[in-house]
Order: C-alpha cells, then sequence, then structure tokens
C-alpha cells in the first residue's frame, strides 16, 4: 500500500509540474505577442512619421530643360541624377555625378566617367536609345573637390551632335548681369529630379518642389557644425525645405534651380544642386551658384585653350598700336 502511494504521489507531482510549465509558456507567450503588438504599432506610428517627413515633390509638368544623367540603374554603382540642357551642346550638372563613388577620398586620381544622357523625358521608363543623345566629353570645374566632397561641384558635358529644339527639349538660360541672388529674401525657387522618396528609391517618374531661398548666413552657420557637409562660401547659396518638410533627396544632384527674374519676369537657372543629403534630416540644400561660375561655363563652350586669353590680348595690343 506504502509503495502504491507513493508512485500515484509522483504523478500529481508530474502533474503538477506540467500544468505549471504550461502557464509559464502561456504568460511567456501573452509577453512576447504584446511586445510584438507593441512594436507594430511604434513601427506604425514610425512609418507614418516619416511618411510626412521624408522628401515629398508633385509630379513634374514636362521640364524641357531637365536631363537624366545616367551611369546605372543601381545606387551604388553609380546611379543617375539630373542635369540641365544650357545650349544645344551643353549640359550642365554636378561633378560628383560622374563618380560611381562620390566622396572626394574615392574620387582623387580617377577620371570621371563618361555617362549617358537622356533628354526630354519625364518618366524613367523613357530612357531608352530614342531619348538617349550621344556624349562627345565630359569637363569638370578645375577646382572640383579641392578641399571638400562639394567644392567647385560643377561639370560640363559636351554632347555629339546639337540637339534640335522643340516643346520637349529647350534650353535653360544662365544668369545675366545682375541676376546673381543677392537678394534673397522672400524668394523661391523650382526644381525637379529623381531623387529619392518615401519609399527610399529613386523616383519613377520626375517631380518638382518649389523652395524658399534660405539665408546665406544661417545655411553657413548650420553646417558649420554639422560634419561632412559642405563649408557653405560665396559661390554657393542654401534652399530651405517647404511648409510640409518636403526636400530635395539622394538622386536630385545636378537639377536646376530655376528662378524667375522679379523685374523681367524671365526664366533662368539660378543654380546646379550639390549637396542633395538634406532629405528630412537637415534643413537646407546646398546650390552652386551659377553667376559665380560663368567665366569658367563660357570659356569651356567655347573652347578655349590655356594660350586663348594671351592670344586675345595679344592680338588687342597690336591692333591699338597699328
Amino acid at each position: 500500500m506504502a509503495h502504491s502511494r507513493g508512485a500515484s504521489g509522483q504523478n500529481m507531482n508530474m502533474v503538477n509540474i506540467q500544468y505549471s510549465l504550461a502557464l509559464v509558456l502561456l504568460a511567456v507567450w501573452g509577453c512576447l505577442a504584446e511586445e510584438q503588438m507593441r512594436a507594430s504599432v511604434s513601427a506604425s506610428r514610425l512609418a507614418s512619421f516619416r511618411s510626412r517627413r521624408m522628401v515629398g515633390g508633385k509630379l513634374a509638368p514636362h521640364v524641357p530643360w531637365q536631363a537624366m544623367v545616367y551611369l546605372s540603374d543601381g545606387v551604388l554603382d553609380g546611379g543617375y541624377a539630373g542635369g540641365a540642357l544650357i545650349s544645344d551642346r551643353w549640359v550642365l550638372t554636378a561633378g560628383r555625378n560622374l563618380f560611381v563613388r562620390k566622396s572626394r577620398q574615392d574620387i582623387q586620381g580617377k577620371d570621371p566617367v563618361i555617362p549617358k544622357v537622356y533628354l526630354g523625358i519625364s518618366q524613367k521608363a523613357e530612357a531608352n536609345e530614342s531619348k538617349e543623345v550621344t556624349v562627345e566629353k565630359v569637363v569638370l570645374h578645375p577646382g572640383f573637390q579641392n578641399q571638400s566632397d562639394w567644392d567647385n561641384d560643377l561639370a560640363l558635358i559636351k554632347l555629339k551632335h546639337p540637339v534640335v529644339m522643340s516643346d520637349k527639349v529647350t534650353p535653360i538660360p544662365l544668369p545675366e548681369r545682375g541676376q546673381d541672388l543677392d537678394n534673397t529674401v522672400g524668394r523661391s525657387g523650382v526644381i525637379t529630379g529623381w531623387g529619392w522618396g518615401v519609399l527610399l528609391t529613386p523616383a519613377k517618374s520626375l517631380k518638382h518642389l518649389v523652395l524658399p531661398l534660405a539665408s546665406h548666413s544661417d545655411c553657413k552657420a548650420e553646417y558649420e557644425r554639422i560634419p561632412f557637409t559642405p563649408a557653405v562660401d560665396d559661390n554657393m547659396f542654401c534652399t530651405g525645405s517647404t511648409k510640409y518638410d518636403e526636400n530635395v533627396c539622394f538622386g536630385d544632384a545636378g537639377g536646376a534651380l530655376a528662378v524667375t527674374d522679379t523685374q523681367t519676369g524671365a526664366v533662368y537657372a539660378a543654380g546646379i544642386l550639390s549637396y542633395d543629403k538634406s532629405c528630412n534630416r537637415y534643413k537646407y540644400g546646398v546650390h552652386m551658384k551659377i553667376s559665380s561660375y560663368l567665366p569658367w561655363i563660357h570659356s569651356v563652350i567655347r573652347g578655349d585653350t590655356e594660350q586663348s586669353s594671351a592670344l586675345r590680348s595679344a592680338a588687342m595690343s597690336r591692333m591699338r598700336s597699328w
């Protein structure tokens, strides 16, 4: 009898242990389910927050001066970015767009890549042979990346054949005398691009943003305290974000900031976007001020050599002396 009661007690203990384990497992499962639900709600809230904060923009109407400067579909292989047609043979873009890796450290000593250039398109899917214009050569600004990733971040792309002008393809004028953005208060500009959007992928359709021109001193002070951002100098100007926190982002570099002359109403390219990493993290996009680079742009388009200036001066001196 004693042996029988002992076995029965052991069986009861085993049942109690199993029951306790089951309760523990249920409790653990309940905690995990609750944490998973909380994480899901937090992720949903974060996604909603990001959706509001990420670069937005509206689908752009056809923009006849917009160029696509293409190295590859993949960001890690150079990606594609913007450019501006400024004459029937030349496209102006950011110099960093012509390299697979964009930092000064990676670029030093390397030649730029000859890109594919597409004109007259508003959709990525339109970037095909019928819209491609053959590139003859590229010319980097001689001071490109002198000290930082964004110094003199400009390049000119010469097309092999003149572009036939149409309602789909038309250059944007360069600044003229007096169009140097000395006064930016209350002014704005429009930029277009295929840059990254909410899903962190390049846009398939061209988008545009109307951005306020920002205080040069505020922009300079902001980036002075943030490492690996531009040292904003007098050859640059800045734009802020929209009231909805929309901004330029990766892949928008090279696009022209188009502005309207307050007196004549003429549209011209005031800048070429260089620092496109502001996205939703920083407030300011940084552009190369085209009016500061007109002597270089004109000298390249003319085809000047190192001797051209001396030859012109010598010819002028001879004519004056006769």
